[in-house]
């Protein structure tokens, strides 16, 4: 009896999904347009506005939401409220910090004569990890390049844990410091 009940309530769950889903692709043909120049006029950015607008009927379609015809309009105006302001916080966050980067006289981000390739990048690590001891060097190098843990380089090196996360965190602030003093 109790699996039969399952199967009525897992039936009644499927009905009321795709009660669901045809409400929400009904709406979003009949009323895209008038949602994506909602979301236009709030963003001065159409380009956007279209992302946004799917991302509103994806959230609700992920959504456990009851959601009903009469609930509907005013959940995708909410939710696309929402969004709208999240786009402007990014937005404003963003600015904060290219004004950030200006004030502290960083180099142009966007020439190209400001830009380290990723080969001077790795040559100046390698010349930072040259000037550290032997043990370091094995250390940083089996982090950086293996990828491997502390653990699993104190158990491949037979040494104490608290040993190889010192020598790590010791050769990182060197290596840190030499690219740093290279790139000033």
């Amino acid at each position: 009896m109790q699996v039969f009940n399952a199967i009525l309530n897992t039936d009644g769950f499927m009905k009321e999904m795709d009660e669901k889903y045809n409400i929400l692709a009904a709406y979003y043909a009949q009323h895209y347009e008038e949602v994506k120049a909602f979301v236009a006029k709030n963003l001065l950015c159409a380009d956007s506005a279209e992302d946004i607008v799917q991302t509103v009927f994806l959230k609700l379609l992920a959504s456990d939401r009851m959601i009903t015809p009469v609930t509907l309009p005013c959940l995708v105006y909410t939710v696309a409220r929402h969004l709208i302001f999240d786009y402007w916080r990014h937005h404003k966050t963003v600015e904060e910090y290219e004004h950030y980067l200006v004030r502290r006289g960083a180099p142009d981000m966007y020439g190209v004569e400001s830009v380290y390739g990723a080969h001077e990048i790795t040559a100046l690590l390698e010349r930072g990890i040259a000037r550290l001891s032997g043990g370091q060097q094995e250390v940083i190098r089996m982090n950086l390049f293996d990828g491997k843990a502390v653990s699993e380089i104190s158990s491949e090196l037979n040494m104490n844990y608290k040993s190889v996360e010192n020598r790590l965190g010791v050769a990182r602030k060197e290596v840190r410091r030499y690219i740093r003093r290279m790139l000033a």
